[in-house]
């Protein structure tokens, strides 16, 4: 009994105690603090009201958070996410002459946005403008030779498949790189942020995918294609006239003029792999590559501006092989020409033809398929 009286006793006193405790810090939370010159002791850390009025008059304004990040982010820190430089916020910075400090990020986009889009995009509006007058001014090329009813095969299925494999997969890539690049400009105040957001995600999807195929079809184009463009008699002369655009008379050409043969050695072959590779960097299925950051960033460099150089250069190819030329286009779509068209377009590559100097099947050997005359 005397146990339990003790007991009893000791939870008394506790409880006691606690109200005592709680009461005098209900007091003090109560009264009124003491101003900072009437406190003796120092002075306590009062809370940032800068902050708390900015996040109420401009809510979603985080510079003050990125500037913190900028002065400590970029110190690696711990995660346990694996790959390259996931522990690390942000970049390192970075200072070119004559500009200011900035993270390595800040300077890609500078980058992108102040001189690959701009320039870029200039470079392919000035190359419609361009085409657009000469076709205006001078009007599709041929037509002064008359057609002799007989047929030059000018390519094979197997040359025509790849051609148009290569030619397919070029288009869906320009086209969705284009509206990667430009469409945050052109699409997204016309078709809203979630119309033009399903748009990117898709074309960027289609991107990501087709490239792989546009690297193999190019490498097998270059193969295909790159006896008959090796420099030949006759190109200087071309280069020189211009291929007699702007003359009365086309100069004489083989298989492949140097006008043709400068858009596979410049535009298929150098900024082709240029693009390809640089390509398959930034799919991150290039072997022995670290995807770090700083790579993606300049492969990403190296992959817009050769990839505006190659648009605008292909966009002269697609205007000769379309309305430029007559017959052009039907020569890659049915493979065969006729002798009229090879004569007064390609007058070397016809004497050659017609001697056996080069392989070419006639209409004499062999029946060719049906073809309009002018497109």
């Amino acid at each position: 009994m005397h146990h339990f009286l003790r007991q009893g006793t000791a939870v008394l006193v506790a409880t006691v105690a606690l109200a005592l405790v709680g009461g005098a810090a209900a007091q003090q939370a109560a009264a009124p603090a003491p101003s900072p010159a009437a406190s003796a002791g120092p002075a306590l850390p009062q809370p940032d009201e800068t902050n708390a009025e900015r996040a109420r008059s401009q809510p979603g304004n985080n510079a003050p958070f990125w500037r913190d990040v900028r002065e400590s982010g970029n110190q690696p820190g711990y995660t346990s996410l694996p790959g390259p430089e996931t522990g690390q916020l942000i970049q390192g910075f970075v200072q070119y002459p004559g500009s200011r400090v900035t993270t390595a990020g800040e300077a890609w986009r500078q980058v992108r946005n102040d001189w690959i889009i701009p320039y870029g995009g200039s470079l392919m509006l000035v190359a419609l403008v361009a085409l657009a007058l000469v076709y205006v001014g001078k009007g599709p090329l041929g037509g002064h030779v008359p057609d002799t009813g007989r047929k030059i095969e000018r390519f094979s299925p197997f040359e025509r498949a790849a051609h148009w494999l290569n030619a397919a997969a070029f288009v869906v890539l320009a086209v969705s790189g284009i509206v990667m690049a430009f469409g945050k400009f052109l699409l997204l105040p016309v078709l809203g942020s979630s119309m033009f957001g399903w748009l990117a995600y898709m074309l960027k999807t289609m991107h990501n995918f087709v490239g792989p195929l546009f690297a193999v079809t190019l490498l097998v184009v270059i193969l295909t294609f790159a006896r008959d463009n090796l420099p030949r008699d006759g190109d200087w002369q071309w280069l020189v006239r211009f291929g007699g655009m702007f003359g009365g008379q086309e100069v004489p050409s083989h298989r492949f003029n140097a006008g043709e043969k400068l858009i596979f050695w410049l535009g298929v072959l150098a900024l082709g792999v240029l693009v390809a590779v640089s390509g398959i960097v930034l799919n991150q299925i290039a072997p022995g590559i670290a995807n770090t950051r700083a790579q993606m960033q300049v492969a990403h460099m190296l992959h817009a501006a050769a990839a505006m150089l190659m648009m605008a250069m292909f966009l002269g190819h697609i205007y000769m092989g379309t309305i430029g030329m007559r017959g052009a286009y039907a020569a890659m779509r049915h493979g065969w020409v006729d002798e009229g068209w090879a004569k007064e377009h390609h007058a070397l590559w016809y004497d050659d033809v017609k001697t056996h100097h080069v392989p070419a099947k006639r209409s004499s050997d062999a029946t060719p398929a049906a073809q309009p005359r002018t497109t």
